[in-house]
């Protein structure tokens, strides 16, 4: 694996450092007490950091591996399930053979709540948790990478420029995902595209399944290697999205000005924001793995497309957002809440933000029509 420590996890040999190390970063501290104390400063501020640091050493004193360390992550996502879900659902978990290797596909709503997700289902129906993939465009401080990569997270090198080295990183991607899956037996998460699809469509990049193939002998057959990867196409629904106001403000922004400027680590803060924030009902449905006879990469990302889309559960918020014939098994309290949700969100927004926000929470509905076109 030492080919590979550029962007592999972290092993359990580096759990120990590694927590010494983000307890004593005192950016770290700063943020955690931020983020609960926002208005911290001053004495206040250096009083509360050096609790919590005590805090930290005395809860990872028992820390030693990175088995050690989810379980402690699971406790809290546990907490935050309870407190910012009304429900969290699966299916065809259970027609999925876990013996084996998976590659998990899945639409991209939220930077760390979507593998979250499929990693606590897995957990809790007794399956080992998965291999994450993550940009380095999200590792904006040396104590995000530190974190993601103690939570069996991979880097995705994006930041490259040059050609040569683009398509070097992408082929050690593509390395290092065939080498987990075939060697040592981990499941893998990766979103179906780059960046989040904030405007509610969840389409495939054929970019991504090209770079999966990038690892493939001359002499194997496309169709085959794509089944040896044993693809799974998950499709994670969420009833309210937490960052929906923030998307469609930066959709607006760049329909009216042609781009969209990020603040300083506000993906950060979208995390932070979707893991406090409410989300209703949330549903994780697994496909069957693809095993069609595939010629190339775009047969590929349309069979992603029909399967994540064709199992999105809609919910109540998606049909008051489309204003169509609601259908008669979505109760008349849920349509209320629904429609509550909105007026909510909407009354401190302009029209054009408002808009754009029905349209998201529309679309894939839109999506499963053109399916059945």
């Amino acid at each position: 694996m030492s080919q590979f420590d550029s962007i592999r996890p972290y092993q359990d040999s580096e759990v120990k450092s590694t927590l010494q190390r983000l307890i004593n970063d005192p950016e770290f501290i700063t943020t955690l007490v931020k983020f609960r104390y926002p208005k911290a400063s001053g004495a206040f501020l250096s009083l509360t950091s050096f609790a919590l640091r005590q805090v930290l050493k005395f809860k990872v004193r028992n820390v030693k591996s990175v088995y050690d360390f989810q379980v402690m992550v699971e406790r809290y996502m546990a907490h935050m399930i309870k407190t910012t879900t009304s429900q969290l659902s699966s299916s065809g978990l259970d027609d999925l053979d876990l013996s084996k290797p998976h590659l998990f596909i899945s639409n991209h709503r939220d930077i760390a709540l979507d593998p979250a997700f499929v990693n606590y289902l897995l957990h809790i129906n007794g399956q080992d948790t998965v291999q994450i993939a993550i940009g380095d465009n999200l590792l904006t401080k040396p104590w995000v990478s530190d974190l993601m990569r103690l939570n069996r997270s991979f880097i995705v090198k994006r930041s490259a420029s040059a050609k040569r080295e683009k398509l070097a990183n992408l082929k050690e991607l593509s390395a290092y995902i065939q080498h987990t899956l075939a060697s040592t037996g981990d499941h893998i998460w990766i979103a179906q595209r780059e960046g989040r699809a904030k405007d509610g469509l969840d389409l495939t990049n054929s970019a991504l399944i090209s770079m999966l193939a990038l690892n493939k002998s001359k002499q194997q057959d496309f169709a085959e290697y794509i089944k040896e990867l044993n693809i799974v196409p998950v499709s994670i629904s969420y009833e309210f999205d937490p960052c929906d106001v923030a998307k469609a403000n930066e959709l607006v922004s760049q329909n009216q000005h042609g781009e969209y400027q990020k603040e300083e680590h506000e993906d950060i803060y979208s995390i932070s924001r979707g893991i406090v924030g409410q989300k209703g009902r949330v549903h994780v449905h697994f496909a069957e793995p693809l095993a069609g006879e595939y010629e190339n990469a775009k047969d590929v990302a349309e069979a992603l497309d029909k399967a994540i889309i064709g199992n999105y559960q809609l919910m109540p918020t998606n049909w008051i957002a489309m204003g169509d014939a609601i259908p008669e098994n979505i109760s008349a309290n849920d349509l209320a809440e629904a429609k509550r949700y909105f007026e909510a969100k909407t009354r401190d927004i302009s029209a054009e933000v408002r808009s754009q926000l029905y349209e998201m929470y529309a679309n894939p509905i839109r999506a499963r029509q053109q399916l059945s076109e």
